[in-house]
């Protein structure tokens, strides 16, 4: 019965599980043909279905060599895990495609084993090394003491590959030395895949993870299979032995931050109930063995078939798979496992998901505004479409793979409030990372995902009053929205008077909408342009004028958004025309910032609120902060992630870490030890608070900005 749940394509539960899991390990032979096990994902979905017998991923690191590979599906908060070997080949879109030989429903013991989906257990260092060697590196023992989890590939000499998970209650493998692993063999799903690959090949490799941290070990040697008694003595569980172990020689081990971790929050209640129903495993493993006449037989089948379609007959077998698992465990020395409480997530009512801050879409269209400027329509990803929510003028966070490599900028929302589809405006950037992407690899039907809304820079609620906008290039963008918001309602009140500047009709994002709106609406808005190229730059003299040639209310809302020196020159007209400060608004458009290297060794950060710690977690030498805090699953503050919005702004109690330039943080702040958590990373051992910071009186509120100057929205 083992052998006979395997198919041959993705069938629909299948494509359910790809849909709904963030994260599989992956093991594959780069193109020198180095052996490498890694996780991959990061967003439910990540895994694009092709067809019945193919799939695509994104795969950071070293390119994937054709020929054999395997995966399998991890489902936050359940056991089993799917599994599915095929060969791998290239896209265009620099994803790696997988051809599927076989899939199949693997038991739900290592997760129990390992305790993958409880809370995590306190950072404690491990006994130091004997001798040197690859595992006496830096992190790598510590790592292991603290690893319940890994995935371990093999290959044979036919063109097969293997991907199967392991797990132990505390360490999942133990150093002898500093080239030496024992890894115990226990009863598992009775394939033994990996035993009789090792007979063939004995190269492998394998990557361990720690529950609450988004590092990865990696792994890679030679292994060889023993039994012998005095070793496996040393593996009992109250007396009793494994029936093998595997004895690896290890060449590399290196401890390395995972970008698809840090992005899935396995560990956080969103990352474990914010992507729907889980796909009962049950019904897929029987659906499986039902699907395989050949192996079970025409009246095993249809017997199969019959059971399996009585109600609440899943419910009946999944409760009994979890007594049989936890029995065998128990035969085997394990105390005090459990079945993931989340195992049972097919009969939760659909209300009870969380809400992920990762939104999945699609590029439903792409327009091309200007020769250097383009708008990327997007939608869900899923076919139940929601509306986008957010105030006219901010921003959202666009999340995608490059390379390899999760890559985050933000861009200002050009579309109306509260549509089920939301646009941003995106000018190439020479040099720029994401703009090129977007103008050279993006295409309609690719999939991203959004973080947000962020940022103050929005107009206000108030229908009646009077926007005054000034832009240059891309600063368009905000005040777009704000243009089509409130004319798109009949009886708003406020006219809107606009100064546009750019380098010459051409380069005018949305030049001809403004040219139709000011006709459609001529007591309403005004469009004022200014091309450098003709003109010369705008300078304080012509913004003067302008404005004082303007019929202002008392209670207009001045909004200024481009280059900094254009938003000086306007902050000092305005100031010398006796507006308010609390009337201006500007928003400033700069690169992403990028986190300085820290440590080279894993740190600790330490969370306090109002005085209480509230928890730990571990962070991967070049992580940030955040990132590590999200992982472990403690409540940090956060909204863009790129450093833009000061809505991560948290106080350095203890600890030395990196503080990167040109951030949004006032020195003022600066000198009171806060800190951005997404883009710093620690030097030692850190401890922070997350005490709201608004409620200060000495400190003036990132999340809140007094003088209405948010962090900027990136461009690049």
């Amino acid at each position: 019965m083992i052998m006979r749940k395997q198919i041959g394509v993705l069938d629909a539960g299948c494509r359910d599980v790809l849909a709904y899991s963030p994260v599989a390990a992956f093991g594959y032979r780069d193109t020198r043909g180095v052996a490498r096990t890694t996780f991959v994902g990061g967003t439910p979905g990540f895994a694009r279905t092709h067809s019945l017998k193919r799939f695509s991923f994104p795969v950071p690191g070293p390119a994937v060599a054709r020929g054999p590979v395997s995966l399998f599906f991890l489902l936050p908060g359940v056991g089993e895990v799917l599994r599915v070997n095929g060969a791998a080949s290239a896209l265009r879109s620099g994803e790696t495609a997988v051809d599927v030989a076989e899939a199949y429903v693997h038991c739900a013991q290592a997760v129990i084993r390992s305790g993958l989906w409880e809370p995590p257990a306190q950072f404690q260092a491990a006994e130091p090394v004997l001798g040197d060697g690859p595992l006496a590196g830096a992190g790598v023992s510590d790592f292991l003491a603290a690893s319940p989890f890994l995935a371990i590939s093999t290959w044979d000499t036919g063109g097969g590959s293997d991907t199967s998970p392991r797990g132990e209650r505390h360490a999942v493998a133990r150093i002898l030395d500093g080239h030496t692993l024992v890894l115990a063999d226990r009863k598992g799903n009775k394939r033994a895949d990996s035993l009789h690959n090792l007979l063939q090949d004995d190269r492998l490799s394998l990557a361990a993870l720690v529950p609450g941290r988004s590092g990865v070990l990696h792994v890679r040697g030679r292994a060889a299979i023993t039994d012998d008694p005095a070793l496996l003595k040393t593996m009992a569980l109250r007396g009793v032995p494994p029936h093998l172990a595997l004895l690896i020689s290890v060449e590399h081990a290196e401890v390395n931050s995972n970008d698809a971790l840090a992005d899935a929050h396995l560990w956080t209640p969103e990352g474990r109930t914010g992507h729907g129903r889980a796909p009962d495993m049950m019904a897929l493993g029987s659906a499986h063995l039902a699907a395989n006449p050949a192996g079970s037989g025409h009246g095993s089948a249809r017997l199969i078939k019959l059971i399996t379609a009585v109600p609440g007959m899943s419910r009946l077998m999944r409760k009994a798979v979890d007594r049989a698992y936890l029995s065998g465990l128990r035969k085997e020395g394990y105390d005090n496992v459990q079945v993931p409480v989340a195992a049972h997530h097919g009969d939760a009512p659909e209300g009870d998901a969380a809400e992920s801050p990762l939104r999945p879409v699609r590029i439903c269209e792409i327009r091309q505004e200007t020769p250097t400027a383009r708008t990327l329509v997007l939608e869900d990803a899923s076919a139940e479409a929601k509306p986008f929510d957010f105030d006219p003028g901010q921003f959202f966070t666009l999340v995608t793979d490059i390379e390899g490599s999760a890559v985050r900028r933000a861009y200002s929302a050009s579309s109306v409030p509260g549509a089920t589809r939301l646009e941003v405006t995106v000018k190439h950037v020479e040099g720029g990372r994401f703009s090129t992407h977007a103008h050279r690899g993006l295409r309609p039907g690719d999939r991203l995902a959004v973080r947000g809304p962020s940022g103050s820079f929005h107009a206000p609620t108030q229908a009646r009053d009077q926007l005054v906008l000034i832009a240059a290039g891309s600063g368009i963008t905000p005040m777009m929205s704000m243009i089509r918001t409130r004319l798109s309602v009949p009886a708003a009140d406020g006219r809107i008077d606009l100064l546009y500047s750019s380098r010459s009709p051409e380069d005018m994002i949305f030049g001809d909408e403004l040219t139709r709106l000011a006709t459609d609406y001529p007591e309403r808005l005004t469009v004022t342009r200014v091309l450098t190229g003709r003109d010369g730059r705008l300078g304080p003299e012509g913004i003067r004028r302008w404005v004082s040639g303007l019929p202002l209310s008392d209670s207009a809302q001045h909004f200024v958004c481009g280059p900094e020196p254009l938003m000086d020159t306007v902050h000092d007209v305005l100031q010398r025309l006796g507006v308010p400060p609390e009337r201006t608004h500007r928003e400033r458009f700069t690169g992403a910032i990028t986190a300085p290297a820290g440590a080279a060794a894993p740190q600790e950060v330490r969370v306090e609120q109002d005085g209480s710690l509230i928890g730990a977690a571990v962070v991967e030498p070049g992580q940030t902060l955040l990132d590590a805090a999200l992982a472990a699953g403690l409540p940090m503050p956060y909204s863009c992630t790129v450093g833009n919005c000061g809505e991560c702004m948290v106080r350095v109690r203890g600890g030395e870490v990196t503080r990167p330039e040109h951030t949004c943080l006032t020195p003022e702040q600066k000198a009171e030890g806060q800190v951005l958590t997404c883009v710093s990373c620690p030097l030692s051992t850190v401890t922070l608070d997350i005490t709201d910071l608004s409620a200060s009186p000495l400190l003036p509120s990132t999340r809140k900005p007094p003088v209405h100057e948010p962090c900027c929205s990136t461009r690049d």
